[in-house]
Parts: structure tokens; C-alpha cells; sequence
């Protein structure tokens, strides 16, 4: 069996097969039986082996070779093992191992693009078949924590111009946080949202509001017309009882221009040369509160190199044992010490530490960070000032704004 036996193997498998036919192809390929796929849990903690698609014993991320090829994404060579990170456009889903022939052993170059293979067949295969998430989960989620999984676009992004990448915490209760991305040939857009209440009906809200935004975006409206638009819909169905609290940014991939409203909670902070600084927005009404809401783009300049954090108020309100809030010192040192990793991983050393600072148990609150590394053009700035956000002034005939 050669490569391109393997692959077609791999992609001929039916949905539920695709890991146990990879494996096979694999072992008969290198003629050295025990390949395995190790995928992430929700928690971004632990490597589950597929094994025969009930899990079997995890790996820690952060203490086995698996989980330093997860973390690099890149390959991590072992005695008589060679562990591949398994991605799809940058998202990361887990790890191939394979056990290496001491002699006639195919290159590197060659098992990683059969581990691109495997990781994209997955990918689309977990469209059809609940296997490989029933693999990831080591404990039941709740009804909203499924809601929001179900909702989120994935974990991780990439491009050219840019790497970004988002967490939940609590992974298997999260409620009423959410975030969403999407890119195009011209633009990247995020929102980070927040839905009022708890459990299933903050999930609902939050569904509605994110849905109702993807709903505009792809009519083609901006930033502030999608606003609007999410904002009377989840009027509509709650008349104002009930709110989402939503950041909403969209990047030109050409320039490093940012559209940005701020109608909520999520605070965004930018990290430029080493200076930690909340970036300032007018605060405007969150998603819902009125029927007649009108919203206002202001606008952020992005400088190669620049790193942006979008937190939510769960995350910088968690109370540890001494009762300070992990958004005072805690949150400055873990964004100081993990500056200079990439987004998947700044964000997982982001929600371990407010673990910590909340003694490993689960958190009272939904908190989510999502970070922005941008690559692209933009102007090349000195220092991170406030006056680098601009307010687009309104048209005096507008109606009035709340």
C-alpha cells in the first residue's frame, strides 16, 4: 500500500469509520501496527484516544508528546513515534501517532500530509455522525452547554493576516456566552455575546441574537445595520425583558481597519509591544433592550504585530479563595506571561490560570477569551495610544440614538 492508497482509504470510509480505516491504512502502509488518533476534549485539556470509538485513556496536553504537537502544531518526534498535529484552517482537532519502521520509513513530509488528510476527513465527517464528539466530551454537557457548542464556528481560525482563536469556560455548563467568526476575501468578523439569564434560556437568547446577526451579515449588511436588524428581532420575541450584551468587529484584511460596536459587556484589551491597555469604545445599548435602537460604528486602527483580547465579564469578575477578582493582577500577569504564544494557546493558558485562581472548580459564571494576533498590512504605529479609536461622527438628520 503507498499514499495514495492510504488517502483513498481514508476518504472512501464511511462517516463513522474514518479514524478506524486510517488507522488501518496506516499500519498496513508502514507495516508497523499502532497508529492512533487522539482528539481534544472540551475542556482543551486532555488528548482522547479514538480507540474503538468508546475513548480510552486520556493524555494531559501539557505533560505528554501528544499535547506538545497539539499545542506547537507541529510534528514531535518520540522514540519509534512520530506525533502529528491533526488541524483543518487552523483549527485544531487532535493528534495522529504513529509508530516509525527502523528502516524504509516514509518522510515527515509524507505522514503529515496524511495526517492533513485524516484531520480534513474528520472534519467533514463529523458533520454526519455524533462519534467523535461523543469521544471529546468526558462528562455529560447540559442541554445549554450543547446549544452553545453546536453554536460556536470552532475554536480556531487562520489566514494570512491573521490567527485567532476563543475558549468557553465552564466547557460542560456554559450558558449564555457565546462568539462567532467568519472571514471572506475582504473582511474577518467577530462578535463575542453575552445573553442575559442563565441556562437554557440564556442559550436560547443567545441563539436567537447570534443567528438574527448571521442572518444580516449574510444579506450583506454592516456592522451597525446587523446590529439593528439582531436587536429588533430579539425585541420582537422578548420585548426588552431579556438582552444579549455583544461586541461586534469587523477587520478589513486589506488595511488593518477595524468597524467596531460596542453594545455590551465584552471588554476588548490590545496588547502592542509588550503595553497591556484596555482599548475604549462607547458603550451603547445592548441587543434587544430597545425596539427602536440605532448603533454607531466606531473605528480601531490595527498595527502588524498587534494582539487583540476580547474577555468576557465572567472571566475578569471570578472570585478566587481570597475573594479578589481574577480581572485585577491575575489577568495582567497571565496575558504578560503568555504573550508570546500563539492565540490557541494563549487563550487555554488564560482560562487554566482563572481555573487556578478559582481553585480548579467549576466557575459561578460563563466566561470566554478570544484572542486576535493580527499579520496583515496596517499602519505601522509607535505606541498604543487611545486616540488610535476614533468615533465615526453621526449624520445630524439621523433619528435619534439611544
Amino acid at each position: 500500500m503507498d499514499r495514495t492508497e492510504v488517502e483513498r482509504s481514508i476518504w472512501d470510509a464511511r462517516p463513522a469509520r474514518v479514524i478506524p480505516a486510517a488507522r488501518e491504512a496506516i499500519d498496513a502502509w508502514l507495516g508497523e501496527a499502532g497508529s492512533e488518533v487522539l482528539l481534544i476534549d472540551y475542556h482543551q485539556s486532555q488528548l482522547v484516544p479514538f480507540a474503538d470509538g468508546t475513548g480510552g485513556t486520556p493524555v494531559p496536553v501539557d505533560a505528554h508528546p501528544a499535547g506538545h504537537a497539539f499545542a506547537s502544531a507541529q510534528p514531535v518526534p518520540e522514540t519509534g513515534h512520530l506525533y502529528l498535529p491533526l488541524t483543518v484552517y487552523g483549527e485544531r482537532i487532535g493528534v495522529l501517532s504513529v509508530s516509525i519502521p527502523a528502516e524504509e520509513r516514509p518522510s515527515h513530509a509524507a505522514l503529515a500530509e496524511v495526517a492533513d488528510t485524516v484531520a480534513r476527513a474528520i472534519g467533514l465527517a463529523n458533520t454526519a455522525t455524533d462519534v467523535y464528539r461523543e469521544v471529546r466530551r468526558r462528562k455529560r454537557l447540559t442541554i445549554a452547554a450543547e446549544l452553545q457548542w453546536e453554536l460556536l464556528p470552532g475554536r480556531t481560525a487562520e489566514s494570512d493576516e491573521f490567527c485567532l482563536a476563543g475558549q468557553l469556560e465552564p466547557a460542560y455548563t456554559v450558558a449564555g456566552d457565546n462568539f462567532d467568526w467568519t472571514f471572506s476575501e475582504d473582511y474577518l468578523t467577530l462578535t463575542v455575546s453575552n445573553g442575559m439569564g442563565s441556562g437554557v434560556s440564556a442559550a436560547l437568547l443567545t441563539q436567537l441574537a447570534v443567528n438574527s446577526l448571521r442572518n444580516a451579515r449574510r444579506s450583506g449588511a454592516g456592522p451597525a445595520e446587523s446590529a439593528e436588524l439582531a436587536s429588533g428581532i430579539v425585541y420582537a420575541q422578548y420585548g426588552g425583558a431579556s438582552h444579549s450584551a455583544t461586541l461586534i468587529l469587523r477587520v478589513s484584511l486589506a488595511t488593518g481597519e477595524a468597524e467596531v460596536i460596542d453594545a455590551g459587556s465584552p471588554r476588548m484589551l490590545r496588547i502592542r509591544r509588550s503595553e497591556i491597555e484596555p482599548v475604549p469604545f462607547d458603550e451603547q445599548m445592548p441587543l434587544g433592550m430597545f425596539s427602536d435602537t440605532r448603533y454607531r460604528v466606531q473605528r480601531l486602527t490595527l498595527a502588524p504585530g498587534d494582539r487583540i483580547m476580547i474577555l468576557s465579564d465572567g472571566l475578569y469578575e471570578a472570585r478566587g479563595a481570597t475573594g479578589s477578582p481574577y480581572g485585577d493582577a491575575p489577568l495582567g500577569a497571565a496575558l504578560r506571561s503568555s504573550r508570546l504564544q500563539d492565540p490557541n494557546e494563549a487563550v487555554r493558558f488564560l482560562i487554566n490560570d482563572l481555573l487556578a485562581h478559582h481553585d480548579g472548580a467549576d466557575l459561578q459564571d460563563d466566561a470566554i477569551a478570544v484572542c486576535l494576533d493580527w499579520n496583515g498590512t496596517g499602519e505601522h504605529i509607535d505606541a498604543a495610544r487611545p486616540g488610535d479609536v476614533s468615533t465615526v461622527v453621526p449624520d445630524p438628520d439621523d433619528p435619534p440614538r439611544r
